[in-house]
């Protein structure tokens, strides 16, 4: 169990602090059952409520600084997600966004990445739904990386950029 002040990874709401826990007095929810109140970082005009005994959704504590800096680190050895069949691949995208594991966030980033360059070497335009995961998957492992590496998010990107190469060096 987590507790109040707890930052946390929910689903695609990203990072979030749990800023209560305790029962909700909205009508449709069991009274007597106890929910996180979340508010995600980068939302904080939203809230969200979860139950305490939710087993579905992924709910997890925000990587370490130490966990962030090795997973930046590793990131050149990090396979490809590379699957030829549309629905097959669009299918673990999905799945790997549910999952908010950092690690398969950045194998769908270096997959698409590598095929939006293919597509426009060849003359075409990367996919609408390659887009869409792109950015899915790059905004979910941006946030989490800022907080845990205590920066602005539109400072990740350059600061993955230039540890890679530090590493490649």
């Amino acid at each position: 169990m987590f507790n109040v002040n707890d930052m946390v990874v929910y689903g695609n709401q990203g990072v979030c602090e749990i800023v209560n826990i305790g029962t909700l007095s909205m009508s449709m929810v069991d009274k007597k059952k106890l929910y996180y109140t979340l508010r995600p970082l980068y939302h904080q005009d939203a809230a969200v409520y979860v139950p305490v005994d939710n087993v579905t959704a992924v709910m997890r504590p925000v990587i370490t600084k130490n966990d962030a800096e090795k997973l930046i680190k590793r990131i050149p050895d990090i396979e490809n997600a590379w699957i030829v069949n549309e629905q097959e691949r669009e299918e673990q995208y999905k799945s790997a966004l549910r999952t908010c594991d950092c690690e398969e966030l950045v194998k769908i980033i270096k997959t698409l990445f590598k095929r939006r360059k293919t597509r426009i070497d060849s003359g075409k335009k990367a996919t609408v739904v390659d887009e869409r995961y792109f950015k899915q998957a790059e905004n979910q492992l941006y946030e989490e990386l800022a907080y845990a590496l205590d920066m602005d998010r539109k400072e990740v990107g350059d600061y993955i950029a230039k540890s890679i190469k530090k590493t490649i060096a």
